[in-house]
């Protein structure tokens, strides 16, 4: 069947519409620098320059129809009509250049309710793979009656923005055009933009509907109980969600409606480093042929893949079909979610390994969306640093957070949600003094959330955040539950302590006129210690 792209002023000869995996192998071996195979069949792709998303350079079209819906500031930052029109133009005329091009035509959402159709339009065979991996493809008469998409991508992500166009900062743009429904990519490869882009579009439309959006991942046990995880790069999201014992419903976007949870999404995007199928056997065990990796290094004799060697990136990448992990929920929905998980990685130590929140805290503690940095893992990064990201994505959040808070709260009392907050970072002191929460023991702390077990534990009350903390955990040393106790150090533990309150609070002032007070009282306290 001939298909063509002129209705969008583009021309190429060679079209190749949702084409199967060999074809898409073929080709980026064939005509894409640095493309080869590893020796588990992967495919490993290098993105250029950009290893990771460009949030500097993402921009809203602004437009009277939706203006007012829109969080602008340093995140949601303004781009004029005129502007985006050049950007657009620029693309186009790109892509026209290319000897052939590729076309993912696919599904956004498991919910036939809620689902968009969205067409990928991009020149490498490697972004194609990419979105077919992480959308869910239509069947053979889904793919015939697709009609005219919801939004489309133009991806001309190899050709560089004007930076002397008004409001350009750099040679990389991602511009969103909600009235236009549009995507328009210019000075990045990097594939994950196409995927953001697409979350950040349904972080609009579903507030609308009285639908809650999410970053987060998502699984479901035999009985049908539901835990939603959230959390940011680094505290575990995709690794815990990947359990043997449940089936995952997605490792990254979720929506929660008045029906229950489903997926974004068709497939999963896991960070790559340090994979080992010792701790992660699910996503080592996905890194086969149809997979893309991104950005690793390999042994170019052996083809082994480094997952330890960061010398391009940190940000290493796997994209994979939700398929690839043994259990996985198909379709993507499930019921309402039993468990809100949220996942820290806390490099100052002080916060527990596990607690439990009112749904007050836990609006706050979505708003804050805390995680730190670690010394070392960046230039300058000496000590631990903290980092709050608004609902545990703030870059892919449209609307102002107390908006998707609102929605979260009302959601959990309606359905009579329990929240917890597991931290995966530091014990016995900050990072360089303490060490890592063992990976096993936060599994298990997982596990007694799913398995009730801490109904009618004796708790203690954190009197600075708050929350309550079990002193007992099956498969866990009680020792290293009150995070105090577990430092040497009692003054230095008070000490950081009230620097990290300083900073939950010094964070949620720019949201204290826009949300209720009795979430901001929910917040932590200082100059008071356990």
């Amino acid at each position: 069947m001939d298909f063509d792209l002129t209705q969008y002023g583009i021309d190429v000869k060679e079209i190749l519409r949702n084409s199967s995996v060999p074809v898409l192998y073929e080709i980026g071996l064939r005509y894409e620098k640095g493309t080869a195979i590893s020796d588990t069949g992967a495919l490993l792709v290098y993105s250029g320059e950009k290893t990771g998303r460009s949030p500097k350079d993402k921009r809203i079209v602004r437009h009277p129809d939706s203006e007012n819906n829109i969080d602008w500031g340093k995140i949601n930052m303004e781009l004029d009509e005129h502007t985006y029109k050049v950007n657009h133009e620029r693309a186009i005329d790109y892509l026209n250049t290319r000897d052939r091009l590729f076309v993912v035509d696919a599904f956004a959402g498991w919910d036939k309710k809620y689902r968009l159709k969205v067409r990928i339009i991009c020149h490498r065979a490697y972004h194609a793979l990419f979105m077919q991996n992480m959308l869910i493809m239509p069947n053979e008469e889904e793919l015939e009656n697709f009609g005219t998409p919801d939004y489309v991508i133009f991806n001309g992500g190899g050709f560089p923005a004007n930076r002397y166009t008004s409001s350009m900062t750099s040679k990389t743009s991602i511009d969103v055009n909600v009235e236009e429904k549009e995507i328009v990519i210019l000075g990045t490869e990097y594939a994950g933009e196409m995927k953001k882009g697409i979350f950040s579009i349904m972080n609009y439309l579903m507030p609308l509907q009285d639908v809650l959006p999410m970053h987060c991942s998502a699984n479901v046990s035999d009985e049908g109980d539901v835990s939603v995880l959230f959390g940011l790069s680094g505290t575990g999201k995709t690794t815990l969600s990947a359990d043997p014992k449940r089936k995952l419903i997605g490792d990254d976007e979720h929506c929660w409606t008045d029906t229950g949870i489903f997926n974004i999404e068709g497939g999963c995007y896991a960070k790559a480093i340090d994979l080992s199928p010792e701790n992660e056997p699910d996503i080592y065990n996905a890194m086969r042929y149809g997979t893309v990796l991104e950005n690793v290094v390999y042994d170019p004799e052996t083809r082994e893949v480094d997952y330890s060697d960061t010398s391009i990136t940190q940000n290493t990448r796997a994209s994979y079909p939700i398929g690839f992990i043994d259990n996985v929920q198909i379709p993507g929905i499930a019921g309402h979610a039993n468990h809100i998980i949220f996942l820290t990685c806390d490099a100052f130590g002080v916060l527990p390994p596990i607690c439990e929140l009112t749904p007050e805290q836990a609006s706050y503690h979505f708003i804050s969306g805390y995680t730190a940095k670690v010394a070392g893992t960046e230039m300058g990064v000496t000590e631990p640093q903290a980092t709050f990201s608004a609902c545990f994505g703030a870059a892919f959040m449209m609307w102002h957070p107390n908006r998707y808070a609102e929605l979260l709260a009302e959601k959990m009392k309606k359905h009579n949600t329990k929240a917890w907050l597991v931290n995966t970072g530091w014990t016995g002191g900050a990072h360089g003094v303490g060490s890592r929460i063992k990976l096993k023991y936060t599994r298990a702390i997982i596990d007694a959330i799913h398995n009730n077990d801490f109904e009618g534990v004796e708790t203690r009350t954190d009197s600075s955040f708050g929350f309550e903390i079990p002193l007992s955990c099956p498969g866990v040393p009680s020792e290293i539950l009150v995070p105090r106790d577990t430092w040497q150090d009692k003054n230095a533990f008070d000490a950081t302590k009230e620097k990290l309150v300083g900073l939950f609070q010094d964070n949620f002032k720019s949201f204290e006129d826009s949300v209720n007070p009795e979430i901001i009282e929910a917040g932590p306290k200082a100059h008071k210690l356990v």
